[in-house]
């Protein structure tokens, strides 16, 4: 057998193994097809397993994740199931029913929270000038910017190791408890105070018991434990007057409202309503109030898929997941839409210095109690429904 044949083979039985992954209940749908489900679109166009890169302005949405039956509370895919059936890139029953796409999201955004790197993975037929076709029925604070073929039991929060927030905020957020926050525009960071800040978010790194920064869970529960590889805060700059900041953390996996306790339990400290060994104490078996900061600033920047990529990413048949050529179409997109979103919103309605109005009320010092505690469940259940940072 010569080199050529091998390497066909050989390709070949890759092929092949990447199909028998497929998921049972996927390969059971295809065999039993609904009448009449068999459309010209699909002779011609036949799905293929692939993923989206998705970027969003999340004001005025609740969250990422799709809701059926609550029409009221308006999610990110509920437009992108809209312009995916309207594009002809899924049949409309399709819509109703995101398992008969194998639809899968890398992470389910909160209330507000944007996206410049968001990934979905379903199948959908790869229509000509697909992209542009999918835009075309989604409104502008909404747009896929890139697809790739993955293998067919691909899955991308499964396959997802990493993913990678940003958070902007002003930086009168870091400022003394005292000062007087009638006078933002005056406000300016101290490099002193920037260094005890990335001081106090290295404490972050590591795997630790993040219990105490989320909701309904037990100290002893194994899925609180959570693995944080970066977080910082970068140089501040000025927009709008106001001067702003850019935290960046990554880590493996993140619990509902887990990035911003994280930061708000450092806003605290170093406002000076509690004291730095809080923050260890709060990875302890005991219940710490941990405050939440606003939603407004977060956005989820990227995924990473470092495993997929080294076992497909060089098999000659896959193409790695990484958004290289598109980084300019993000960059866009996050100056056209996210920023000013955040940048404006804060600038009017202030809700940074309207959430560190409510820190004297919280008892860093005792433990919570369980009707406080109980109060405050059920006030981000009506908040925020069921989404994740």
């Amino acid at each position: 057998m010569n080199e050529d044949s091998t390497d066909q083979q050989t390709a070949k039985l890759l092929k092949r193994s990447n199909e028998e992954n497929e998921d049972s209940v996927e390969r059971a749908t295809k065999r039993v097809k609904a009448e009449g489900e068999h459309t010209e679109d699909d002779k011609k166009y036949p799905k293929k397993k692939v993923v989206l890169l998705l970027a969003y302005s999340g004001k005025g949405y609740y969250g990422m994740q799709r809701n059926p039956g609550n029409s009221q509370f308006r999610t990110i895919e509920d437009d992108l199931v809209i312009a995916l059936v309207k594009s002809g890139c899924i049949p409309e029953n399709h819509g109703d029913d995101m398992k008969k796409m194998s639809f899968q999201r890398c992470a389910r955004t909160d209330k507000g929270v944007s996206a410049a790197g968001q990934v979905v993975s379903l199948k959908i037929r790869l229509i000509e000038d697909i992209i542009e076709k999918i835009n075309d029925h989604l409104p502008p604070q909404i747009r896929v910017l890139g697809l790739k073929r993955v293998t067919q039991g691909f899955n991308s929060k499964n396959n997802c190791d990493a993913r990678t927030y940003s958070y902007m905020l002003p930086t009168v957020a870091f400022s003394p408890k005292d000062y007087d926050t009638e006078n933002i525009a005056a406000f300016r960071l101290e490099p002193e105070t920037l260094q005890k800040v990335n001081q106090l978010f290295t404490l972050y790194k590591g795997t630790h018991n993040f219990h105490n920064f989320t909701s309904q869970k037990a100290p002893n529960d194994p899925s609180a434990r959570r693995y944080i590889t970066e977080m910082s805060c970068g140089e501040p700059f000025v927009r709008n007057s106001y001067e702003f900041a850019v935290i960046t953390v990554r880590g493996q996996s993140f619990m509902l409202h887990q990035i911003r306790k994280m930061i708000g339990l450092v806003i605290a400290v170093i406002k000076g309503y509690a004291k730095e060994q809080v923050i260890e104490r709060s990875w302890g078996q005991e219940k710490v109030d941990v405050p939440k900061a606003p939603g407004l600033g977060l956005v989820l920047e990227r995924v990473h898929f470092d495993r997929y990529n080294k076992r497909f990413g060089g098999d000659g048949l896959h193409e790695r997941l990484e958004w290289d050529r598109e980084e300019e179409a993000i960059k866009a997109f996050k100056e056209a839409h996210i920023y000013p979103t955040i940048i404006e919103t804060e600038c009017e309605e202030g809700s940074m210095v309207s959430w560190m109005s409510t820190l004297p009320i919280h008892d860093f010092e005792a433990t919570v109690t369980e009707t406080q505690d109980s109060k405050d469940q059920k006030q981000e259940n009506a908040d925020e429904g069921n989404n994740s940072d």
